[in-house]
Protein backbone atom coordinates (compact mmCIF):
# COMPACT_ATOMS: atom_id res chain seq x y z
CA UNK A 1 0.00 0.00 0.00
CA UNK A 2 2.28 2.75 -1.23
CA UNK A 3 -0.34 5.37 -0.39
CA UNK A 4 0.16 4.66 3.32
CA UNK A 5 -3.46 3.60 3.77
CA UNK A 6 -3.25 0.79 6.30
CA UNK A 7 -6.04 -0.56 8.46
CA UNK A 8 -4.28 -2.79 11.02
CA UNK A 9 -0.75 -2.07 12.28
CA UNK A 10 0.95 -4.53 14.67
CA UNK A 11 4.35 -3.87 16.23
CA UNK A 12 6.64 -6.69 17.41
CA UNK A 13 9.89 -6.28 19.29
CA UNK A 14 11.66 -5.38 22.51
CA UNK A 15 12.05 -2.27 24.67
CA UNK A 16 12.70 0.02 21.72
CA UNK A 17 9.31 -0.77 20.20
CA UNK A 18 7.61 -0.89 23.61
CA UNK A 19 8.67 2.74 23.98
CA UNK A 20 11.08 2.68 26.92
CA UNK A 21 12.69 6.11 27.23
CA UNK A 22 9.59 7.94 26.01
CA UNK A 23 7.44 8.37 29.12
CA UNK A 24 7.54 6.07 32.12
CA UNK A 25 5.75 3.15 33.71
CA UNK A 26 3.56 5.46 35.80
CA UNK A 27 2.27 7.81 33.13
CA UNK A 28 2.65 5.28 30.32
CA UNK A 29 5.07 4.80 27.46
CA UNK A 30 4.66 6.33 24.04
CA UNK A 31 7.57 5.35 21.81
CA UNK A 32 8.27 5.36 18.10
CA UNK A 33 5.65 2.73 17.22
CA UNK A 34 2.91 4.74 18.95
CA UNK A 35 4.14 7.85 17.16
CA UNK A 36 4.16 6.01 13.83
CA UNK A 37 0.61 4.76 14.46
CA UNK A 38 -0.49 8.36 14.94
CA UNK A 39 1.08 9.28 11.60
CA UNK A 40 -0.63 6.32 9.93
CA UNK A 41 -3.97 7.33 11.43
CA UNK A 42 -3.59 10.79 9.91
CA UNK A 43 -3.68 9.05 6.52
CA UNK A 44 -6.16 6.31 7.47
CA UNK A 45 -8.49 7.50 10.25
CA UNK A 46 -9.92 4.00 10.69
CA UNK A 47 -6.50 2.51 11.48
CA UNK A 48 -6.21 0.27 14.54
CA UNK A 49 -2.92 -0.53 16.26
CA UNK A 50 -1.53 -3.21 18.58
CA UNK A 51 1.91 -3.25 20.20
CA UNK A 52 3.10 -6.69 21.33
CA UNK A 53 6.67 -5.64 22.20
CA UNK A 54 8.11 -6.42 25.63
CA UNK A 55 11.38 -5.07 26.99
CA UNK A 56 14.31 -7.42 27.47
CA UNK A 57 13.22 -9.87 24.81
CA UNK A 58 15.80 -11.44 22.50
CA UNK A 59 14.94 -12.40 18.94
CA UNK A 60 13.88 -15.98 19.60
CA UNK A 61 11.56 -14.80 22.38
CA UNK A 62 9.96 -12.20 20.12
CA UNK A 63 9.33 -14.94 17.56
CA UNK A 64 8.02 -17.48 20.10
CA UNK A 65 5.80 -15.07 22.05
CA UNK A 66 4.67 -12.43 19.56
CA UNK A 67 4.48 -13.90 16.07
CA UNK A 68 1.42 -16.10 16.69
CA UNK A 69 -0.62 -13.33 18.33
CA UNK A 70 0.47 -10.93 15.58
CA UNK A 71 -0.73 -13.27 12.84
CA UNK A 72 -4.04 -13.72 14.68
CA UNK A 73 -4.56 -9.93 14.38
CA UNK A 74 -4.21 -10.11 10.57
CA UNK A 75 -2.13 -6.95 10.14
CA UNK A 76 -1.66 -5.29 6.81
CA UNK A 77 1.38 -3.50 8.28
CA UNK A 78 3.78 -5.02 10.80
CA UNK A 79 7.05 -3.78 12.25
CA UNK A 80 9.63 -6.31 13.47
CA UNK A 81 12.56 -4.81 15.37
CA UNK A 82 14.84 -6.90 17.58
CA UNK A 83 18.40 -8.17 17.86
CA UNK A 84 20.29 -5.61 19.92
CA UNK A 85 19.59 -7.52 23.14
CA UNK A 86 21.09 -10.58 21.44
CA UNK A 87 24.18 -8.60 20.44
CA UNK A 88 24.75 -7.60 24.06
CA UNK A 89 24.72 -11.19 25.32
CA UNK A 90 28.02 -13.07 25.78
CA UNK A 91 27.11 -15.58 23.09
CA UNK A 92 25.96 -13.92 19.88
CA UNK A 93 25.40 -15.50 16.49
CA UNK A 94 24.14 -12.88 14.01
CA UNK A 95 22.93 -15.50 11.53
CA UNK A 96 20.93 -17.31 14.22
CA UNK A 97 19.51 -14.06 15.59
CA UNK A 98 18.41 -12.80 12.19
CA UNK A 99 17.13 -16.27 11.36
CA UNK A 100 14.41 -15.64 13.92
CA UNK A 101 13.73 -12.21 12.42
CA UNK A 102 13.60 -13.70 8.94
CA UNK A 103 11.11 -16.34 10.07
CA UNK A 104 8.86 -13.49 11.22
CA UNK A 105 9.43 -11.57 7.98
CA UNK A 106 8.43 -14.67 6.02
CA UNK A 107 5.33 -15.53 8.04
CA UNK A 108 3.99 -11.99 8.14
CA UNK A 109 4.57 -11.23 4.47
CA UNK A 110 3.03 -14.59 3.52
CA UNK A 111 -0.04 -13.57 5.52
CA UNK A 112 -0.35 -10.39 3.46
CA UNK A 113 1.34 -7.84 5.72
CA UNK A 114 3.75 -5.18 4.57
CA UNK A 115 6.68 -5.58 6.97
CA UNK A 116 9.10 -2.85 8.03
CA UNK A 117 12.24 -3.16 10.14
CA UNK A 118 15.18 -1.06 11.32
CA UNK A 119 18.95 -1.16 11.30
CA UNK A 120 20.81 0.10 14.34
CA UNK A 121 23.31 2.92 14.90
CA UNK A 122 26.92 2.54 16.00
CA UNK A 123 26.54 1.69 19.68
CA UNK A 124 30.18 2.54 20.32
CA UNK A 125 29.49 6.20 19.55
CA UNK A 126 26.57 6.25 22.00
CA UNK A 127 28.27 4.46 24.90
CA UNK A 128 32.08 4.35 24.52
CA UNK A 129 32.33 1.44 26.95
CA UNK A 130 30.20 -0.57 24.49
CA UNK A 131 32.80 -0.30 21.72
CA UNK A 132 33.86 -3.95 22.06
CA UNK A 133 30.44 -5.05 20.75
CA UNK A 134 30.02 -2.45 18.00
CA UNK A 135 31.20 -4.92 15.34
CA UNK A 136 28.33 -7.19 16.38
CA UNK A 137 25.83 -4.45 15.58
CA UNK A 138 27.43 -3.95 12.16
CA UNK A 139 27.10 -7.70 11.47
CA UNK A 140 23.52 -7.66 12.72
CA UNK A 141 22.67 -4.82 10.34
CA UNK A 142 24.21 -6.63 7.36
CA UNK A 143 22.18 -9.75 8.09
CA UNK A 144 18.98 -7.73 8.58
CA UNK A 145 19.41 -6.02 5.21
CA UNK A 146 19.99 -9.33 3.45
CA UNK A 147 17.00 -11.04 5.10
CA UNK A 148 14.78 -8.05 4.40
CA UNK A 149 15.76 -8.08 0.72
CA UNK A 150 14.79 -11.74 0.43
CA UNK A 151 11.25 -11.02 1.63
CA UNK A 152 10.50 -7.55 0.27
CA UNK A 153 10.70 -6.03 3.75
CA UNK A 154 11.11 -2.27 4.01
CA UNK A 155 14.24 -1.19 5.93
CA UNK A 156 14.43 2.14 7.73
CA UNK A 157 18.15 2.81 8.04
CA UNK A 158 19.08 3.80 11.58
CA UNK A 159 22.70 3.15 10.66
CA UNK A 160 24.91 5.48 8.67
CA UNK A 161 23.38 8.78 9.78
CA UNK A 162 25.43 10.85 12.21
CA UNK A 163 22.36 12.22 13.97
CA UNK A 164 21.36 8.75 15.21
CA UNK A 165 24.28 8.77 17.66
CA UNK A 166 23.66 12.30 18.94
CA UNK A 167 23.35 12.01 22.76
CA UNK A 168 20.20 14.13 22.66
CA UNK A 169 18.41 11.29 20.87
CA UNK A 170 19.21 8.90 23.73
CA UNK A 171 18.00 8.63 27.31
CA UNK A 172 20.46 8.77 30.18
CA UNK A 173 20.87 4.99 30.17
CA UNK A 174 22.19 5.15 26.55
CA UNK A 175 20.28 1.97 25.78
CA UNK A 176 16.93 3.52 24.94
CA UNK A 177 15.93 6.44 22.78
CA UNK A 178 14.80 9.71 24.31
CA UNK A 179 11.42 11.18 23.31
CA UNK A 180 13.21 13.08 20.54
CA UNK A 181 14.94 9.88 19.48
CA UNK A 182 11.65 7.99 19.31
CA UNK A 183 10.17 10.81 17.23
CA UNK A 184 13.10 10.61 14.81
CA UNK A 185 12.66 6.83 14.48
CA UNK A 186 8.96 7.24 13.75
CA UNK A 187 9.79 9.84 11.11
CA UNK A 188 12.45 7.55 9.58
CA UNK A 189 10.00 4.66 9.33
CA UNK A 190 7.29 6.92 7.91
CA UNK A 191 9.74 8.11 5.28
CA UNK A 192 10.80 4.54 4.44
CA UNK A 193 7.11 3.65 4.01
CA UNK A 194 6.58 6.74 1.79
CA UNK A 195 3.77 8.03 3.97
CA UNK A 196 2.23 11.24 2.63
CA UNK A 197 3.91 14.25 4.19
CA UNK A 198 7.05 12.34 5.23
CA UNK A 199 10.54 13.32 4.12
CA UNK A 200 14.20 12.85 5.06
CA UNK A 201 14.30 15.73 7.54
CA UNK A 202 14.59 13.15 10.34
CA UNK A 203 18.22 12.56 9.28
CA UNK A 204 19.25 16.20 9.57
CA UNK A 205 21.71 17.00 12.38
CA UNK A 206 20.58 18.82 15.50
CA UNK A 207 21.95 22.30 16.24
CA UNK A 208 25.58 22.26 17.32
CA UNK A 209 26.34 22.23 21.01
CA UNK A 210 29.47 22.50 23.13
CA UNK A 211 31.71 19.42 23.19
CA UNK A 212 32.38 18.16 26.73
CA UNK A 213 35.94 18.23 27.96
CA UNK A 214 37.89 15.02 28.44
CA UNK A 215 37.32 15.29 32.21
CA UNK A 216 33.59 15.80 31.77
CA UNK A 217 33.38 12.85 29.38
CA UNK A 218 35.26 10.58 31.79
CA UNK A 219 33.03 11.63 34.68
CA UNK A 220 29.94 10.94 32.60
CA UNK A 221 31.26 7.43 31.81
CA UNK A 222 31.76 6.72 35.51
CA UNK A 223 28.25 7.92 36.36
CA UNK A 224 26.74 5.82 33.57
CA UNK A 225 28.68 2.73 34.67
CA UNK A 226 27.45 3.05 38.24
CA UNK A 227 23.85 3.96 37.43
CA UNK A 228 23.13 1.72 34.43
CA UNK A 229 25.88 -0.65 33.32
CA UNK A 230 26.43 -2.15 36.78
CA UNK A 231 22.74 -2.95 37.40
CA UNK A 232 22.39 -4.31 33.85
CA UNK A 233 25.33 -6.68 34.38
CA UNK A 234 23.88 -7.67 37.74
CA UNK A 235 20.62 -8.74 36.09
CA UNK A 236 22.53 -10.77 33.51
CA UNK A 237 24.51 -12.57 36.22
CA UNK A 238 21.31 -13.37 38.11
CA UNK A 239 19.58 -14.58 34.95
CA UNK A 240 17.02 -11.81 35.26
CA UNK A 241 15.49 -9.59 32.59
CA UNK A 242 13.85 -6.20 32.76
CA UNK A 243 10.91 -7.83 30.97
CA UNK A 244 10.28 -10.51 33.57
CA UNK A 245 6.59 -10.65 34.52
CA UNK A 246 5.64 -8.16 31.80
CA UNK A 247 3.17 -8.55 28.98
CA UNK A 248 2.36 -6.52 25.88
CA UNK A 249 1.04 -3.03 26.57
CA UNK A 250 -1.40 -3.09 23.61
CA UNK A 251 -2.30 -6.72 22.87
CA UNK A 252 -5.50 -5.75 21.02
CA UNK A 253 -6.10 -3.67 17.93
CA UNK A 254 -7.34 -0.28 19.08
CA UNK A 255 -7.36 3.23 17.63
CA UNK A 256 -3.98 4.88 18.31
CA UNK A 257 -5.69 7.44 20.53
CA UNK A 258 -7.03 4.71 22.85
CA UNK A 259 -5.12 4.35 26.11
CA UNK A 260 -2.88 1.32 26.48
CA UNK A 261 -3.39 -1.14 29.31
CA UNK A 262 -1.67 -0.31 32.64
CA UNK A 263 1.84 -1.71 32.97
CA UNK A 264 2.76 -4.07 35.81
CA UNK A 265 5.49 -3.01 38.22
CA UNK A 266 9.01 -4.08 37.19
CA UNK A 267 10.27 -7.26 38.78
CA UNK A 268 13.65 -5.88 39.84
CA UNK A 269 13.53 -2.13 39.44
CA UNK A 270 15.31 -1.74 36.11
CA UNK A 271 14.54 -0.83 32.53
Amino acid sequence: MSSGEYLRYVALGDSQTEGVGDGDDTTGLRGWADRLAERLAAVSPSLTYANLAVRGRVAHQVRAEQLGPALDLRPDLASVVAGVNDALRPRFDPAETVGHLEAMFSALTAAGAHVVTLTFPDIGKIAPLARPVRSRVFELNDHIRAAAARHGVTVAEGAGHAVTTDPRLWSTDRLHSSPLGHERIAAAVAHALHLPGSDDAWALPLPARATPSAWQAAAAELRWTAAFLGPWLGRRLRGRSSGDDRTAKRPLLLPPSAAAAPLPAPADGGA
